[in-house]
């Protein structure tokens, strides 16, 4: 912070779900991190700096030092986060030696990923990995270490840049999901209280002195307190009957929302868990387990919440007479444990510090105002901890996610998921491929894909990390030795530049003389995510039902792929008198999905003015990120019939199109007694490769979404 006093935890206004959230993950790091989802300006990033200061000194082998907080810039190699073999040692003074990452630098503080969504997935999986086992093991270039790595894990996001995978959503612990607030007195105090910190940094920081004490002071008792909080085998059958009603896979869900709810039970002071734990904890640990699909609404309505909550209640009591309960099922203390986003008030005002660590997950605080100062620079008396932990403690990693949700072997640690293929097929279905509770976007296909060729661009890309073609990477497969030692070390290739040096450099025996010139990096090759642009034709000549019902399921299934091999994607519409972009380029299935639920279908067919419209997004995206290479895919019957000499201009805008080299597919969408072919003249005016809608049956339309990329839903 270049010496500038940070902004106070305690002066931060309206996001006590975001402050709790982040305590209870002090309190039991086990818990598994913190996923803050929201739109920018929402102090998501405020927050967690704040939350650094809080935490207690460390103490290492040079001494007690302040809890430091760690920065993960999205651009991080994994040499760089888990640490590699130190070269400058290996060169100067002939020894294997390790050099530390960001991880062993995070070791009792934070690591904060700002934009997590943007990072590659295999090291959203090392953090993962690391967060769930408290330490880091490396076996790489010849180096075999380990050393412990526990640390409050945050990540934060904006959803409109693009989604996590549900695999990895699953592995945060918690997710809270931000905004800002539509209450006029809490805005006025988030600006007035903003600006007095930008006029004076250390004189704000000094009024909430106290309050900020108090809450580190909570943290600390609540740590200590964490292994005698008792979880009797009531509040234990509540929450797995919580899980299994909101149907989420495997069992990391159980384990996590009971770590949340002991952790709680500490933070407020308790000794043992109750049903209002519980509560908070589900709000925080199950709305982001939900979503396994893109098309899956995110998050929990207050009304399911009740519903699932009484029927856990009702398995309780059905099972309380059963000589296995060792203790009560939890009283409540007086409240219904609910976690408002906003439990207290303020009152914009610039008054001395108002914030109580009392207030956060108080039940009994629900509905009341919050306290006003008094003006002297002082909060309102601290009203006692309020608690929580899994009984096996801080340290106690436990028997973690060994249920069916499984993982890789081998890797994972304790919690043992991480990639795609983690989750067993243990979940009910309806028949028609959703399962209960959630929702389906019309039009998507059941039917399973069959193994299709995979449809890329050619060559070698050296686009943004993704599924789909072939790309020089950081993180792929190792080909051949390169000049470039950034990329991390080729040994052999380093051997054989320096081997005919050796005698110049009067090496008669002993151990190789290398110098800096002989390292050779490795030169890595893997798959990046390209920019898929859909034509989709919603004329009249396509409006008929069936047809328009085939195209909407290859559309929403060309999404659904997309999404899984991380592409961008650009939907045009061409109807009318004109082409509209329905949707600009972007990586998040949420947006999409509520853009396409909207296009409209019906009159002429201006083909020219969408394949123009195209290469004109294609263009201007070109200029955004250089690297992403673009496809193009065209849903149409080929019947231009929009301005003047329509389908002469459709050709020749195609063939412009083919002479930039763009890779291309054309699906044509003709159907009846009576085929014109238009739409196979424009594929051999684009170069494009060639498919027919009505040859294709539900799995083949998948088999073309692997063999392509992108979204878009038709209505």
């Amino acid at each position: 912070m270049g010496g500038e006093a940070g902004f106070p935890f305690s002066a931060v206004v309206g996001q006590e779900r975001l402050q709790l959230a982040l305590i209870l993950s002090a309190v039991h790091p086990g818990i598994g991190g913190v996923l803050v989802r929201g739109e920018k300006g929402t102090a998501k990033s405020t927050v967690v700096r704040a939350l650094a200061q809080l935490l207690p000194p460390v103490v290492d082998e040079t001494g007690a030092r302040p809890a430091r907080l760690v920065e993960l810039p999205v651009g991080a190699t994994e040499d760089r986060v888990v640490g590699s073999l130190d070269l400058e040692r290996v060169l100067r003074d002939g020894e294997q030696a390790f050099r530390p990452g960001l991880l062993a630098a995070a070791h009792h503080g934070v690591l904060y990923v700002d934009e997590v969504n943007l990072l590659h997935d295999h090291l959203v999986d090392v953090l993962l990995d690391a967060a769930a086992m408290g330490r880091v093991h490396v076996e790489r270039d010849g180096v075999s270490h380990s050393h412990p790595a526990r640390f409050v894990l945050v990540g934060t996001m904006n959803p409109e840049e693009g989604e996590l995978r549900p695999q990895l959503l699953d592995r945060f612990g918690l997710t809270v999901d931000v905004a800002a607030s539509r209450e006029v007195d809490v805005r006025m105090a988030v600006v007035r209280r903003r600006l007095d910190y930008e006029a004076d940094p250390a004189a704000f920081a000094a009024r909430y002195v106290d309050a900020d004490q108090r809450v580190a002071e909570r943290i600390l008792t609540a740590r200590d307190r964490l292994p005698d909080v008792a979880l009797d085998n009531a509040e234990l059958r509540r929450i797995a009957a919580l899980c299994a009603s909101f149907d989420v896979d495997g069992m990391r869900a159980d384990l996590v929302v009971a770590r949340t709810a002991t952790a709680h039970a500490a933070w407020r002071g308790r000794d043992r868990v109750t049903e209002d734990d519980v509560r908070i904890a589900a709000e925080l640990a199950l709305p982001h387990r939900r979503r396994r699909d893109p098309f899956d609404e995110p998050g929990i309505s207050e009304q399911q919440l009740d519903e699932a909550m009484e029927e856990a209640a009702a398995e309780v009591d059905k099972a309380s007479g059963d000589e296995e309960f060792d203790g009560p099922h939890g009283s409540g203390e007086g409240g219904n444990g609910r976690l408002d986003q906003d439990e207290s008030r303020v009152d914009g005002s610039d008054r001395a510090a108002d914030f109580d660590p009392g207030d956060l997950g108080d039940e009994r605080s629900r509905g009341r105002g919050q306290d006003a100062t008094d003006g002297d620079g002082q909060g309102p008396d601290d009203e006692g901890p309020d608690g929580g932990g899994p009984a096996g403690g801080p340290d106690d990693d436990g028997p973690d996610d060994q249920g069916p949700d499984g993982g890789r072997p081998g890797r994972g640690g304790p919690n043992g998921t991480g990639g795609e293929g983690d989750r067993a097929d243990n979940s009910s279905s309806d028949g028609n491929g959703s399962r209960p509770g959630h929702e389906r976007v019309s039009g998507t296909p059941t039917s399973a894909a069959k193994p299709a060729p995979r449809w890329e661009v050619p060559g070698i890309g050296e686009g943004a990390p993704g599924r789909r073609s072939r790309a020089r990477t950081r993180t792929g497969r190792t080909v051949r030795p390169d000049t470039d030692p950034s990329t991390g070390l080729h040994l052999l290739g380093t051997i054989f530049a320096a081997a005919p040096k050796q005698f110049e450099r009067g090496r008669l025996s002993g151990p190789l003389a290398l110098a800096t010139e002989d390292l050779r990096g490795a030169y890595r090759e893997g798959r990046e995510g390209n920019l898929v642009v859909f034509v989709v034709d919603a004329s009249g000549s396509m409006a008929a039902r069936d047809r328009l019902t085939a195209v909407t399921g290859a559309i929403v299934t060309l999404l659904r792929d997309a999404y899984q091999r991380r592409d961008k994607v650009a939907v045009i519409s061409v109807r009318g008198s004109e082409a509209e972009l329905v949707l600009p380029p972007t990586s998040s299935v949420d947006i999409a999905v509520r853009r396409l639920a909207g296009m409209r279908t019906g009159g002429k067919t201006p083909l020219a003015a969408g394949l123009l419209k195209a290469r004109e997004v294609i263009a201007r995206e070109h200029v955004r990120d250089p690297r992403r290479r673009p496809m193009l895919v065209l849903l149409t019957d080929g019947r231009a019939t929009g301005g003047t000499d329509p389908l002469p201009r459709a050709r020749t805008a195609a063939k412009l199109i083919a002479a930039e080299g763009h890779t291309a597919m054309v699906i044509d969408c003709e159907r009846g007694m009576i085929r014109l072919g238009l739409a196979a003249e424009l594929a051999r005016d684009l170069r494009a490769r060639y498919l027919r809608l009505n040859e294709l049956t539900g799995e083949t339309v998948a088999d073309v979404v692997r063999a392509t990329a992108g979204p878009a839903r038709a209505a």
